[in-house]
C-alpha cells in the first residue's frame, strides 16, 4: 500500500486557524462502519451515540508551554528551542532554530538569566540535547516563559493558551495537544457518566513526530516516531470488566488508540497496569484488539493518523467522508471539527 493512496485534495480556507468560543459547538461527522451512511451533528449531540455500559476512554496529557526564545550568551542571536521529551534530569531533547548556530558548549539565556540552556549533544535527526540550570521549580519557570507549540498549520496567535489543552489536561509532557479531546467540557463528561458510561484515561505524551510527514513511498517502509504512555490498574481494570460485559469501548483520539492497542497487542487482548515506549504503525490490515469505536478530528493528507482511522473502516470510506466533510465545510485539523466512527453492531462486547 503506498502513502499516495491516502492524499486527498484540502481547500486551505478549511484549516481551523482558531478555537470555537464553546467547545461543544463543533460539528460532528457520524461514520457508520456497518454501512456507507454519513450523518452530520453538533459534538454535543455525541452523548446520544452511547449506550449504558460504554467505556469512554481519554488521553489527560497536559500540554507543555515548550517552545522558548533565548539569547546566546555568546553572540546575542536570537535562538528558539522547542521542547521535545524529557530523557534525564534537566536534560531534553529540542530542536532548535536555528541549528546551526548551535554546538555543543553553546549557552542559552532565557528571561534574563531566570532558565539557562547548555548544548550537550545532538541526536539522530538533527535536534539538540540541553542541560538547563535555574533557581526553583523548572515547570513554573516554563509555565512563566515559554509559550505554547501550535503546529506549523495555525499561523494565528492564540489568545487564551488554555484552549490547546482539554479540560481534563493533568499529565505534564506533551508537545502538542490530544486534540479529539478538545471537543469535551466538564458538563459533558457528567452528562455522558450520568447515562451509565464509564469514563476513564490514560496518559500518552504526543511527540512533534505527530506532524512530521510520511518521507516514504510504501507504508511498509515508514518507522513511526516513539512516544511515552502509561495506564493506571484501576483503568485496566475497568475497560477488561467493560469489555467482558458487552460493553463498547470508545476511544477518544488517535494517542488513547496507539496506547490501548500498544498494550492488548503486548498481553494478548487484555489490558494490565503499564508503563513504556511505544512506536506502533495502524494501517488498514491491523486487526484490533481493544477499541470498538473512535472519536477523532479530521487529519493531514498522507499522515499516519489518516492511515490508521482508515484501518478501523477502510481507505475507500474514510477518503469518502472526507470528501463530504470538505462539500459541507467542515474545519480541519487541530482545531477543527470532529469525527465519530460507529462500533460496528456485530463487533459490540466481543473481545478479539
Amino acid at each position: 500500500m503506498q502513502v499516495e493512496d491516502f492524499d486527498f485534495q484540502l481547500p486551505e480556507e478549511l484549516i481551523a486557524q482558531t478555537p470555537l468560543a464553546d467547545r461543544t459547538s463543533s460539528k460532528l461527522l457520524v461514520l457508520d462502519k456497518d454501512s456507507d451512511e454519513i450523518s452530520h451533528k453538533t459534538f454535543k449531540d455525541i452523548i446520544h451515540e452511547f449506550q449504558a455500559g460504554d467505556c469512554l476512554v481519554l488521553n489527560d496529557t497536559r500540554v507543555l508551554p515548550a517552545r522558548l526564545i533565548g539569547i546566546k550568551e555568546e553572540t546575542g542571536a536570537n535562538i528558539e528551542i522547542l521542547l521535545l521529551k524529557q530523557t534525564e534530569d534537566d536534560v531534553w531533547e529540542t530542536l532548535v532554530k536555528p541549528a546551526k548556530r548551535v554546538k555543543k558548549g553553546t549557552i542559552v539565556s532565557f528571561g534574563e538569566g531566570l532558565l539557562r540552556a547548555q548544548c550537550v549533544g545532538e541526536t539522530n535527526h538533527g535536534g539538540r540535547l540541553f542541560k538547563f540550570s535555574y533557581d526553583g521549580i523548572f515547570y513554573e519557570i516554563l509555565d512563566q516563559l515559554g509559550d505554547m507549540p501550535l503546529p506549523p498549520y495555525i499561523r494565528e496567535k492564540l489568545s487564551d493558551q488554555d484552549r490547546y489543552q482539554t479540560v481534563y489536561a493533568k499529565e505534564r509532557g506533551s508537545a502538542a495537544a490530544p486534540t479529539a479531546g478538545l471537543h469535551f467540557t466538564d458538563q459533558l463528561l457528567d452528562e455522558i457518566r450520568g447515562i451509565g458510561v464509564e469514563v476513564v484515561f490514560l496518559t500518552l505524551h504526543v511527540g512533534l513526530g505527530t506532524f512530521r510527514p510520511v518521507s516514504v513511498e510504501s507504508i511498509d517502509d515508514h518507522e513511526m516516531h516513539s512516544e511515552f504512555y502509561r495506564l493506571s490498574k484501576d483503568t485496566a481494570d475497568t475497560i477488561n470488566r467493560v469489555k467482558d460485559s458487552g460493553g463498547r469501548i470508545i476511544s477518544v483520539g488517535t494517542t488513547s488508540t496507539r496506547t490501548l492497542e500498544t498494550i492488548a497487542t503486548k498481553f494478548n487482548g487484555k489490558l494490565q497496569e503499564d508503563s513504556g515506549w511505544t512506536s506502533i504503525f495502524i494501517y488498514p490490515g491491523y486487526q484490533f484488539l481493544c477499541i470498538d469505536g473512535l472519536i477523532t478530528n479530521f487529519h493531514l493528507p498522507k499522515s499516519t493518523l489518516v492511515m490508521l482511522v482508515s484501518a478501523l473502516t477502510s481507505r475507500e470510506k474514510i477518503l469518502h467522508a472526507y470528501e463530504q466533510a470538505i462539500i459541507h465545510k467542515y474545519r480541519f485539523f487541530s482545531f477543527g471539527d470532529a469525527m465519530f466512527i460507529r462500533p460496528s453492531k456485530q463487533q459490540k462486547g466481543v473481545r478479539a
